[in-house]
């Protein structure tokens, strides 16, 4: 660094200097560098163990420079459940999609919650299947097209998005339930705070921990990066309403 010159950000240590893969406007990447931001300043690099399932959330091990386990499909809470019991002063996350939590792994999910697991669960929602080919998912909107829903989601046939972190939120089990994204700068810090908050909260050994993001998926969606926050903006938030749905202040 040249002399007179002060360093006010530098890449997270954590996170592996590697090509991204990710289409260019997914949310994946951006997630990715916050998750090591907050290792890194929580100084919790050697304690953390990360659980990735199937789909585009799998390859997340390829960033962060960390533990990582995979679950079969959906079954990622069934397997952080083990390694959280078996290490109980680990700090251990899973990080997984819509498709992957809401669909096939709905069961692990509830239930895990339900037990009151000590983990935390990142949760990437941009209302859509992206590495099969951009089918319907439990989360898409009425109305939103998908190669498996061309005409639209139809609620009388199909049945209405399922909000999952309203669902967790209920449950005794969980400790804190927030929805965040990094549609923008505000954004970011706030989805940065929570994702603090919640390992931290892995300390007081009372419950799950959820941090949902409601994201975005430009190339399935068919838009342009900024096309796709707009339509996001518009259909996505007011459906999935961002900020804390329990905290432990409650």
């Amino acid at each position: 660094m040249k002399e007179g010159y002060e360093l006010i950000y530098k890449r997270p240590e954590s996170l592996l200097r590697v090509h991204n893969h990710y289409c260019p406007g997914c949310t994946h990447g951006v997630v990715h560098k916050l998750l090591a931001e907050v290792i890194d300043e929580l100084k919790i690099q050697d304690r953390t163990l990360g659980v990735t399932p199937v789909g585009c959330a799998v390859l997340a091990y390829d960033y962060i420079d960390i533990d990582w386990q995979e679950a079969a499909h959906g079954r990622a809470p069934a397997l952080a459940t083990g390694i959280k019991r078996i290490h109980p002063d680990k700090y251990v996350f899973t990080y997984q999609g819509d498709g992957d939590l809401a669909a096939i792994g709905t069961a692990e999910t509830i239930h895990a919650a339900n037990r009151g697991e000590n983990f935390l669960i990142v949760f990437i929602n941009n209302a859509i299947y992206g590495m099969t080919g951009g089918q319907m998912a439990p989360t898409t909107l009425e109305g939103m097209k998908t190669t498996t829903s061309p005409y639209g989601r139809k609620i009388s046939e199909m049945g209405s998005p399922i909000k999952m972190s309203d669902i967790l939120a209920m449950l005794p089990g969980t400790y804190y339930v927030t929805r965040q994204t990094v549609a923008d700068v505000r954004g970011v810090r706030n989805a940065k705070k929570a994702l603090t908050k919640a390992f931290q909260y892995q300390d007081r050994k009372k419950g799950l921990c959820l941090v949902e993001f409601v994201s975005n998926c430009p190339s399935n969606w068919k838009m342009t990066p900024l096309e796709s926050w707009d339509w996001a903006r518009e259909n996505m938030f007011p459906y999935y309403p961002l900020g804390d749905l329990k905290t432990p202040e409650e």
